[in-house]
């Protein structure tokens, strides 16, 4: 059976809100909420256990545990809080568009795939992507069609993500996400195709593009 691990510890500082991240409101519902409605969708899913600030209340339905310094220590937190579960879905609440279907997609990859230890959602790059150095000079540019933009949710065979965990704060506090420290151990990764609208919200532009998806998915009023 599936554990699912929700990130949501972050401040959100360039949302500018007075609150937790994961409580900004979008299409009336907190960031957090979208996504924990999406999970509890998910065929065979156990448990949902979400880290958090300290002190903040969590939705009904899932186990809170107070989040790390930093995003990784946050997941191996969570973990800690999650006796059973395999695999483990790590998912962002900065994410609100998440749906049960990509979440079932991503599961179902891995479980098909006996050689990988963990699946991800990505979107493949459309823009041309440069790599610049010091002064903003381009320094090469990418095949972008061997890029992709990588997203959550990400999905581990459990002794895996344990394992990629074990290392030391420096190296957890430089990573970005989970998967890159299932590469860093040697461990093989595999992409499940994503929409490109499973947005990250970060900025205000995101939060109101977020809106208007996420408005087409609530039922109209009677």
């Amino acid at each position: 059976m599936t554990v699912a691990l929700i990130v949501a510890a972050g401040r959100g500082e360039r949302l500018g809100g007075d609150r937790p991240k994961a409580l900004v409101e979008v299409a009336g519902r907190s960031l957090l909420e979208w996504s924990v409605q999406a999970l509890q969708a998910v065929g065979g899913m156990e448990t949902i256990i979400v880290a958090l600030p300290p002190g903040t209340p969590a939705p009904s339905g899932v186990i809170a545990v107070d989040g790390g310094a930093v995003r990784s220590d946050s997941v191996r937190r969570a973990l800690a809080a999650a006796p059973l579960g395999d695999p483990v879905l790590v998912h962002d609440a900065a994410r609100p568009l998440l749906t049960a279907e990509l979440a079932e997609d991503v599961i179902s990859a891995l479980e098909q795939d006996p050689s990988a230890d963990a699946a991800i959602a990505a979107a493949p790059v459309t823009d041309t992507v440069k790599r610049v150095g010091a002064g903003g000079v381009v320094r090469e540019t990418l095949d972008r069609g061997e890029l992709w933009a990588v997203q959550t949710p990400q999905v581990f065979r459990r002794a895996a993500l344990e394992r990629a965990l074990d290392v030391a704060p420096e190296i957890l506090a430089a990573a970005t996400d989970d998967a890159s420290l299932i590469e860093l151990a040697g461990g093989r990764v595999i992409i499940v195709p994503a929409s490109a609208e499973n947005i990250k919200v970060t900025t205000p532009l995101d939060l109101e593009i977020a809106e208007l998806l996420l408005g087409r998915r609530r039922p109209p009023r009677a």
